[in-house]
């Protein structure tokens, strides 16, 4: 899976352990995108938890760096409440470290997230059928078209059907993520893709994941994920 390092930790489980970080993005005058502090944490949250589950890991700890200053914390660690609210883990801990003695002309925030299971499988291809769930946005979109965003709590839902597997799409967009599931594929590959969606764009904070699944469980994934579901037509 993306992004995730993958830790030995007893004979059942491992650590999994992700992580996002964003600059320039925030409230300080220089900022590229301003937005609150907590809406910059919890986007941050957002990819580093979605890598996490969908590698197999079940999230137990968060640790949040902050170099925006020390009275921005409090709404910081919101963002990531929020993110955690969503998907039922009100329990998972918080903690991290605040840059407090040299202030920063713009804003730069980094998250990891550490969670343990078993590393999830190899995403299937031949014969299930491939859905992107959500649309790619990037900066300003994230905020201006939320509703077109795949709720965590959707990403969760999914990950609990049997028989569904979960890629999360990041800056590079997802041609390129699909090039990552299956480097066999052509370079190419764009050609032979029927969609609705713009492969190549930058997703941001994961605005949209790849799933794959078995044919039929196509209705109930179309009736859970509504008008954020994308089918892509893989003719290959």
């Amino acid at each position: 899976m993306r992004n995730a390092i993958i830790i030995p930790f007893d004979k059942d489980e491992k650590l999994i352990i992700t992580s996002d970080n964003s600059g320039a993005i925030g409230e300080k005058d220089m900022d590229a995108v301003k937005v609150g502090y907590d809406i910059v944490s919890y986007y941050s949250f957002r990819v580093a938890v979605m890598e996490c589950m969908a590698a197999g890991g079940t999230p137990i700890s968060v640790l949040l760096h902050n170099f925006c200053g020390d009275d921005e914390w409090g709404n910081l660690e919101k963002g990531v409440w929020e993110g955690l609210s969503e998907l039922g883990m009100e329990h998972v801990s918080i903690s991290g470290s605040t840059e407090s003695n040299f202030p920063m002309d713009q804003s730069a925030v980094g998250l990891v997230v550490i969670g343990k299971g078993n590393p999830a499988q190899s995403m299937l291809l031949d014969g299930f059928e491939v859905a992107v769930i959500g649309v790619p946005l990037v900066g300003l979109e994230v905020i201006e078209q939320s509703q077109k965003i795949a709720p965590l709590s959707i990403f969760k839902r999914l990950l609990q059907l049997d028989g569904v597997s979960v890629w999360p799409v990041g800056s590079k967009g997802i041609l390129y993520e699909l090039k990552q599931i299956n480097p066999q594929w052509e370079v190419q590959i764009s050609e032979h893709i029927d969609s609705d969606v713009n492969l190549k764009k930058p997703a941001g904070p994961s605005t949209c994941f790849i799933a794959t699944y078995p044919s039929e469980l196509r209705n109930s994934i179309k009736e859970l994920t509504g008008t954020l579901y994308h089918p892509l037509n893989l003719m290959t």
